[in-house]
């Protein structure tokens, strides 16, 4: 794959915002006889689908959203044999891309001029294991006539032309012929992912004001062998420590047992595995921004993906960090990792050293007001939330749970109690996608013959419907699968596309291609797939429907409203603050 040289390494050159970027883009992709462009929401790609949907405005292109990757690639398929000209499929970054793969094989031995533009994470980012971050460059191998890969803050033009020019092929009668087919633009983007007040492209030389991303991102250059010496000798800590212990995803037990042992609170993602146990803070994300300030170090054991205020606090620099990694990791580079990499329980307990006297105690109580704040909160609302269905999925599960990406593991991140936890928790966090989620829990079910539950937004579940399908004579999992419908993707209104002088500028936008709307009725599909399904509509239903013993399949349905979801977490917020520093 043709790499465009990216601004750390690039020549010197003023680098564009992700704004003008995409929007060259989209003029480069137009200029090369592009038409149709179906767009699948995702973060990444926000500033292709906003320069897009402006490319439409203006009469440029057509749009098609889909919600499944897979199918949209398809589609562009078909789009581009029938108008005989390219079109293009616009991803996100992660497990999307890999969506991709069967269409852009059919158009390869098809010789159909598909164009694949995928959005990555700037170069920096790259095997960190940041966030929905993987290898895309060459991603299509073979399959592909040309791929390129364009740094963040770089020009794309002149690598999209070329592209373009291989997907229409050579003339047989030319020199070198080859026949049209697939070609892959692999684009990275920094944030800013928005379009600022004036979305209206800079002349090329009015240098952007996006921020360089923070030295805590940037690889080390040393070999792996040597931090230890950068960092100094590891020396026994007194007693008196502000260390807290982040236990990410597949963290395990020991993380709760290394926690307790030294009186240092505890911040569990729910598929850590680690969620329990006299250190654990129920609430810790929101609690950062109030108590983080006293923290001096972090012990991290797992992957920690879910939220915003954890990752601002492994990127302080007045932090000290320590990642436990006594094997090696599936999930990101030797050597790209800012932390202290230590593998014997020994040094880990030297780095950390004993919680300070009433360390653990400010945490804990902090925890608890905080958390009979936010209850006293959902008791008052008048209709169920996520957050309600968060709360009885992890009190009512004593087999295994499956929480689906977006906003259902984030919300049982938020209010899952700290003196219960299922039998094991399962996630797809390895990419995070939306992808995949009723046949991973199908497999979880499956695997040892425990009842399972999974609790999943409605788009989570539609990419997946199809996981609903199991032939004649195949084993039959017991399986309740929990949706909470919203009509549309949610974890976007709390992101910065859902803020509101955003949604005052690009509102119909931002609902079509992030909002993604729809009205798909369940309980027929529940019918088609011969499932079981219920609707909960109080909370007494909900707990009634979740108290009966798992047996076969079934599907429980539970609406909720998405366009209050943002007040609701800003009132979260202000109630766990008045509760953290009353008045």
């Amino acid at each position: 794959m043709t790499h465009v040289g990216d601004t750390e390494t690039g020549p010197a050159a003023t680098p564009l915002d992700s704004a003008t970027s995409a929007a060259r883009a989209v003029r480069a992709l137009v200029a090369g006889g592009v038409r149709d462009v179906v767009v699948a929401p995702g973060s990444r790609s926000a500033p292709l689908a906003y320069a897009l949907s402006a490319a439409e405005d203006a009469g440029l292109v057509r749009l098609h959203v889909r919600i499944d990757e897979r199918s949209g690639a398809f589609t562009a398929l078909g789009l581009a044999l029938g108008a005989q000209r390219p079109a293009a499929v616009v991803t996100t970054s992660g497990t999307a891309v890999g969506e991709l793969l069967p269409a852009v094989m059919e158009a390869n031995h098809a010789a159909v001029p598909l164009v694949v533009v995928s959005a990555d994470r700037p170069g920096e980012l790259r095997g960190t294991g940041a966030n929905q971050t993987t290898v895309q460059p060459g991603l299509f191998g073979v399959h592909v006539r040309a791929g390129v890969d364009v740094g963040a803050g770089e020009d794309p033009t002149g690598a999209i032309g070329d592209a373009l020019r291989a997907a229409v092929g050579r003339p047989a009668d030319g020199p070198a012929a080859r026949p049209p087919g697939p070609v892959h633009l692999n684009l990275a983007f920094r944030d800013p992912l928005v379009p600022g007040d004036h979305p209206e492209e800079p002349a090329p030389d009015v240098r952007s004001d996006v921020a360089p991303v923070t030295a805590g991102t940037v690889a080390r250059e040393e070999p792996q062998e040597e931090p230890r010496e950068e960092t100094g000798p590891v020396a026994p800590q007194r007693p008196g420590s502000r260390t807290v212990v982040v236990a990410g995803h597949g963290a395990g037990e020991l993380a709760a047992v290394f926690a307790a042992h030294l009186d240092l609170p505890l911040l569990a993602e729910p598929s850590s595995n680690a969620r329990f146990g006299s250190s654990a803070v129920a609430p810790y994300r929101l609690l950062l921004e109030h108590l983080g300030p006293a923290i001096t170090r972090v012990v991290v054991f797992g992957r920690p993906t879910l939220s915003r205020p954890v990752t601002a606090l492994l990127a302080r620099a007045d932090v000290g960090h320590a990642l436990y990694l006594p094997v090696p990791a599936a999930w990101f580079e030797e050597g790209r990792r800012p932390e202290r990499i230590i593998d014997s329980l020994p040094e880990l307990l030297a780095f950390a050293g004993r919680g300070e006297e009433g360390w653990l105690r400010s945490w804990r109580e902090a925890g608890a007001a905080a958390e009979a704040r936010l209850q006293s909160l959902l008791a008052d609302e008048r209709s169920m939330t996520g957050l309600h269905v968060a709360d009885a999925v992890w009190e009512h599960t004593d087999g295994n749970l499956v929480l689906g990406s977006s906003n259902p593991i984030r919300d049982v991140d938020l209010v899952a109690a700290t003196d219960w936890h299922p039998l094991e928790v399962f996630a797809n966090r390895g990419l995070a996608g939306i992808d995949g989620t009723i046949s991973t829990a199908t497999g979880v079910a499956l695997a040892a013959g425990i009842p399972t539950r999974a609790l999943l937004g409605d788009l989570t579940f539609l990419h997946d419907v199809g996981g609903l399908l199991l032939g004649s004579g195949e084993p039959q999992p017991d399986l309740q699968l929990v949706v909470l419908n919203d009509g549309g993707g949610g974890i976007f209104g709390l992101l910065e596309h859902g803020a509101p002088r955003t949604t005052a500028r690009y509102g119909p936008a931002v609902e079509r291609l992030f909002g993604t709307p729809h009205t798909v009725d369940l309980a027929a599909l529940a019918a088609a797939y011969g499932l079981r399904y219920e609707r909960a509509t109080t909370l007494q239903e909900l707990d009634t429907a979740m108290e009966r013993p798992i047996r076969g399949r079934s599907i429980l349905e539970v609406r909720a409203e998405r366009s209050t979801l943002r007040d609701l977490h800003a009132r979260v917020r202000l109630a766990v603050a008045s509760a953290v520093r009353p008045a």
